[in-house]
């Protein structure tokens, strides 16, 4: 199949930005204080993550993209702005005063992850309110909403929006996050990965105890769709009557950080534009595959999948 045309793709995304934060080094030696590796940085980087990862990665495949959430009146909210600018992405940040904006601190040594420290609080009743109203005058301007909840407080009222956004005739596509799935009852399609849908529907056996679990919880959400990343073991998307499963397609996976926001956002462009489920699937699996190539949250270029299609 060819990659459609995804300009015409006009997609909300809400939820829970941060910044990634990556210091590189070198190790060499253990600290004579603990037994842990002594890194000396050379190298940072600063990348969105979260909701504006799946913003960015939309954006990347040429889908008109506005972003909106909250963030902390301090300079990584403004380096979040400033980053979002960069990627072609309209973004509504809420300021709230009273927290910090989350960031997630990676250090990598020799090409390895050592350590990873979150900075997080969550967001004031007031600001959410805000971010709520606001929400409801961008409905009219998209085609697809992307809730990306990361459990960080920024979707207090998600059950409300997945409620306005169906009212207005809009494709939800939520990611999730937790144990209780019923606050997102209504939405066209949720994706869970492997772990995240095992926390809430138990262990399977086989497929078909799998396929009768998902298909429960698919009738109890009233969802169109419920698709299930399996990493190694690709994706598999249930609708009512009808198990459509893809394969991995990774060549080699380096990264798996922000893999679920470069499915989603892929996922939601194709819906957009109209794109059968099965091909939309397909289209965010060889999304993903890509992606897991490439250190940290990253993107995926059009091009890169029009080369990965063919």
């Amino acid at each position: 199949m060819r990659l459609p045309d995804l300009s015409a793709a006009r997609l909300l995304v809400v939820g829970d930005v941060m910044l990634d934060r990556y210091w590189f080094g070198d190790v060499s030696r253990i600290s004579p204080e603990a037994p842990v590796p002594v890194v000396k940085v050379e190298k940072s980087e600063e990348r969105p993550g979260g909701a504006a990862n799946v913003a960015r990665n939309a954006a990347a495949l040429g889908a008109q993209v506005s972003l909106l959430s909250v963030v902390g009146d301090d300079e990584a909210g403004v380096i979040i702005g400033r980053l979002m600018e960069g990627e072609n992405v309209r973004t509504s940040l809420h300021r709230d005063a009273a927290i910090s904006t989350t960031v997630k601190l990676r250090v990598i040594g020799r090409q390895q992850q050592l350590l990873r420290i979150d900075f997080e609080t969550s967001p004031s009743h007031e600001v959410l309110r805000a971010k709520l109203a606001e929400f409801e005058k961008l409905l009219p301007a998209c085609d697809v909403v992307i809730l990306s909840d990361y459990g960080k407080g920024g979707l207090a009222h998600i059950a409300e929006m997945i409620r306005l956004a169906r009212a207005a005739g809009k494709q939800v596509l939520v990611d999730p996050k937790g144990d209780d799935y019923s606050k997102y009852a209504g939405a066209s399609a949720i994706t869970p990965n492997r772990s995240e849908l095992r926390e809430v529907v138990g262990r399977w056996k086989d497929e078909a105890d799998l396929a009768a679990r998902a298909d429960k919880l698919r009738r109890d959400l009233a969802l169109d769709a419920l698709l299930v990343t399996r990493s190694e073991e690709g994706m598999t998307l249930f609708r009512e009557s009808r198990v459509f499963h893809e394969p991995a397609r990774a060549l080699e996976v380096y990264d798996v950080s922000g893999a679920g926001d470069t499915v989603i956002a892929t996922l939601a462009a194709m819906v957009a534009v109209g794109a059968a489920w099965e091909d939309a699937v397909h289209v965010a699996n060889l999304a993903g595959g890509i992606v897991v190539g490439k250190l940290g949250t990253a993107v995926v270029t059009r091009e890169e999948l029009d080369a990965a299609l063919k």
